[in-house]
């Protein structure tokens, strides 16, 4: 049985996230329920979780304040956020699990299931690393968690030259010749990476702007990066792209 801590201000909502997890998730017993992080410090040597479902924005300081008290503990963590924001982004950055309120049963259910196959082992404590590191840097300076057979590399976001869409897959390139398929689509990487770096200029194609050596001129036209591959421009995507060089 996975003892849950769950942490949210707001009464209901853990009132209602605990009957989900009675009915849904019978791995799961909700040991402690607490309404800020202080009260929440307090009960992690009691109660000592192995799930903590956290609530990123609450009165009085942030759900990542508590991160710092468990980061070289082996406890899961699942946000729980209302809030698409810059804090929702380092989340997914690090691929950590979040759901967003109001809560959906499926995804709790799926959240779970990912945590109960993690406790074993030990990336969760990276990925918190990493989450911490990268909430106190700029966005180019912080890393991305890469999924691969063995778990996660954690790769800088600048040294990202481009993405390539491989079906259902994306094919990551890295500026020092490296690439690694990954099980995920090319779209979940253009919502979550940095427009001010990346553009989609291609239904398969997402570039880091600043590997761009050259556009060659045609319907489309196609870019020329600084390794010397070339990428092919979609007509319908030109003239954003070209804007983003005047």
């Amino acid at each position: 049985m996975i003892q849950a801590l769950l942490v949210d201000d707001e009464p209901k909502n853990s009132e209602i996230l605990s009957e989900i997890l009675r009915r849904y998730c019978p791995s799961v017993s909700v040991a402690g329920i607490c309404a800020d992080i202080m009260e929440a410090e307090k009960m992690l040597s009691e109660v000592q979780p192995q799930l903590i479902f956290l609530d990123v924005q609450m009165p009085g300081g942030s759900g990542f304040d508590l991160l710092d008290k468990i980061r070289h503990q082996r406890i899961e963590v699942i946000f729980v956020t209302a809030h698409n924001d810059f804090m929702l982004q380092a989340i997914r950055y690090s691929a950590l699990d979040y759901i967003l309120k109001p809560i959906a049963i499926p995804e709790i259910i799926d959240a779970v299931s990912r945590a109960a196959e993690r406790l074993a082992g030990k990336q969760m404590m990276q990925q918190l690393e990493l989450l911490l590191s990268n909430m106190q840097k700029a966005a180019p300076d912080q890393k991305i968690a890469i999924p691969h057979m063995e778990g996660y590399l954690f790769v800088q976001i600048s040294d990202i030259m481009r993405m390539e869409a491989r079906g259902a897959y994306t094919e990551i390139f890295g500026n020092n010749g490296k690439s690694w398929l990954v099980s995920k689509n090319i779209g979940e990487y253009e919502q979550i990476l940095p427009d001010a770096l990346f553009i989609r200029v291609h239904h398969a194609h997402l570039v880091n702007l600043q590997y761009v050596k050259a556009y060659h001129k045609g319907r489309g036209g196609y870019i020329e990066m600084e390794n010397g591959s070339t990428i092919e421009v979609s007509v319908r995507r030109k003239d954003a792209f070209l804007d983003r060089f005047r």
